[in-house]
């Protein structure tokens, strides 16, 4: 049998052709109107970087259009409490590259946004995006280089926005559970227990 790992670049474009005059003509460098409505949209972004330890992909929420817009090239993500891994902030501090996956629910379409990105923590622009009163502990500036839209596909195979086909949480282990595999001496029934009420305490 031969060898069918692909190698090279020409062995790519052999096996899947071109791409579609469709597929180049979405992308542009930088947020118009129409892309700019995505965003405003979306309560839900996935942050991809890169650092010497090797890649990262983190999600971030907060209500409909929390990553603001600044500009046609500009956006501002604000962090806000976590688990204090600061994994997607190392990375930025060392290599400024991001790559960005806004969601909508109920939406098929996604979009793209690639470029570079710092962390600003400016008192005013910290205040500015307080959610009921809560500053967050600082805000990732995104300076747009590339952005367009993914068809619908991904979503449409998936199914993720069929509530026919939402999972049931209890059919999965718990974050207890989880811990206390990889933690001795861990009361997993009591961290989820406790679990509600801490994030109602922790959420900002």
């Amino acid at each position: 049998m031969g060898d069918t790992i692909i190698r090279s670049i020409a062995d790519l474009e052999a096996l899947y052709g071109q791409p579609l005059a469709t597929s180049l003509a979405k992308e542009t460098d930088h947020l118009t109107a129409h892309y700019r409505a995505f965003v405003e949209a979306s309560p839900f972004v996935l942050i991809a970087s890169a650092g010497p330890e090797g890649l990262d992909c983190s999600p971030r929420g907060d209500p409909a259009g929390f990553v603001v817009v600044e500009d046609e090239r500009t956006l501002l993500i604000p962090d806000r409490l976590g688990n204090n891994r600061t994994d997607t902030l190392r990375n930025i501090v060392r290599d400024p590259r991001v790559a960005l996956i806004f969601l909508i629910p109920g939406v098929g379409e996604t979009l793209r946004v690639n470029g570079r990105a710092e962390i600003d923590t400016a008192p005013a622009l910290l205040e500015r995006l307080a959610i009921n009163g809560k500053p967050p502990r600082s805000v990732v500036r995104v300076h747009v280089e590339t952005v367009y839209f993914q068809c619908q596909k991904a979503l449409v195979r998936s199914k993720l926005w069929d509530p026919s086909r939402h999972v049931d949480r209890k059919s999965l282990p718990s974050t207890g559970e989880m811990l206390a595999a990889r933690m001795a001496d861990f009361d997993g029934a009591k961290y989820d227990a406790d679990y509600p009420e801490r994030l109602k305490q922790t959420i900002y």
